[in-house]
């Protein structure tokens, strides 16, 4: 059969359900089936976010997934259910796939998309973001005049973490997780630990905001950030 359902990938926001986009709660309130991502076991943060928003009475496709390092994506967890999201957008229902903060940006959106791009129509809805929502928590700027931002996973061995550290005038270091020892001594080492920050959970209920000098955890959740940028005028 082919695809006639529409497919949508939505960006529900870092955590805080009043930072849902007017387009993604425009599409939540009229489609029949929604997907999220979930652990092995326990609930959905996507799901949860978009919760106040859902009007009742949609099929739901739970996309349990291993949280394990090595284990991801998955592919034939995705396979499995990219067959199960296709069966009702060939019948003609709409698809929503819901992702917390922004698809594209480690989105696990993107592993659906990539089943389904090339065979219908697939629309993409951005969310806010992690990046700007741990800057907006932290009150620090991301960047600022010709500045630029890098980009980097804490899941890098250490040797390029420092490399691309170095060479950055402005870093937000994402997925901290178990990493977070590693990245604290990369940054001691450059000399800028003093002027970073961390910043976990961002607008959820449980946020927390601190100068990354003042933390000292080996450990950090999955869903926390450590942002670092130089004084404007100062060369990294």
């Amino acid at each position: 059969m082919t695809q006639v359902g529409t497919l949508y990938g939505l960006g529900v926001g870092p955590g805080d359900p009043d930072l849902i986009t007017l387009k993604a709660h425009a599409i939540l309130q009229r489609v029949p089936v929604i997907a999220y991502p979930a652990p092995d076991t326990g609930d959905s943060l996507a799901r949860a976010i978009a919760a106040p928003h859902l009007p009742g009475g949609q099929e739901e496709i739970v996309i349990r997934t291993p949280m394990v390092p090595g284990a991801f994506p998955a592919n034939d967890v995705y396979d499995h259910y990219a067959g199960e999201i296709r069966e009702h957008l060939n019948a003609g229902r709409d698809v929503a796939v819901l992702c917390e903060g922004d698809p594209f940006l480690y989105g696990s959106f993107m592993y659906v998309f990539s089943r389904f791009v090339d065979a219908g129509k697939v629309v993409v809805v951005p969310g806010v973001s992690s990046l700007g929502a741990c800057a907006a928590a932290a009150g620090s700027p991301l960047v600022s005049r010709n500045q630029v931002l890098t980009v980097l996973p804490a899941t890098l061995d250490e040797g390029e973490l420092e490399q691309r550290i170095q060479n950055s005038a402005a870093v937000a270091v994402m997925k901290v997780g178990r990493h977070a020892a590693k990245v604290r001594a990369v940054l001691e080492r450059l000399g800028r630990a003093d002027t970073a920050w961390y910043v976990e959970h961002a607008t959820m209920d449980n946020e927390k905001v601190l100068p990354l000098a003042e933390f000292s955890d080996p450990k950090a959740p999955y869903f926390s950030m450590i942002l670092v940028r130089e004084r404007e005028g100062v060369t990294p």
